[in-house]
């Protein structure tokens, strides 16, 4: 397994993040259809969120001295945490480095979880899927929820789950 070190983003960090989402967002067009901005920025309100709101967490991803993705934590203070965004460089995929960073982050904030991903994204599909059961076995669920405002999208499929206070890293 390639090494991977996560780390909560600072201000410094902003750029990096900032390039990252482009590639995230441009992955993620694929499967929702949307197109960049005319200045050829993708929409960016969850980056912003993630370094602006106080109920959101920013985790660079980073292997050696190269960036290679990112995780946002959403909804910090509420009952259930929220994997808002996640992306690894299409260098860096299978290679475990996505299942590290993601227990690594969970780790971070025990208690309950819930990941959103498109059924149409079918390496995410298993790529989830994996993830629940390497970090709660067989308790987790699985629901199909609309995507709010957005009636043209087929629904996420969310994924949830529980990280026991002892796992905390």
């Amino acid at each position: 397994m390639t090494d991977v070190s996560v780390r909560l983003a600072d201000a410094a960090d902003q750029p990096i993040l900032e390039r990252l989402w482009l590639l995230f967002r441009h992955d993620m067009s694929e499967f929702s259809g949307a197109l960049p901005n005319p200045d050829g920025t993708f929409r960016s309100d969850r980056l912003q969120a993630a370094f602006a709101q106080a109920d959101w967490a920013p985790y660079l991803l980073t292997s050696g001295a190269s960036p290679v993705g990112l995780a946002f934590v959403r909804s910090l203070t509420a009952p259930t945490r929220v994997l808002s965004s996640f992306f690894v460089v299409r260098g860096a995929r299978r290679t475990g480095i996505g299942l590290r960073a993601v227990q690594e982050v969970v780790a971070k904030h025990p208690g309950p979880w819930e990941v959103a991903f498109q059924e149409s994204n079918v390496a995410a599909v298993g790529f989830w899927r994996r993830v629940a059961t390497e970090i709660a076995g067989d308790v987790w669920t699985e629901a199909r929820r609309p995507v709010p405002e957005r009636p043209d999208l087929p629904p996420d499929t969310w994924i949830t789950f529980n990280v026991p206070a002892e796992a905390q890293g």
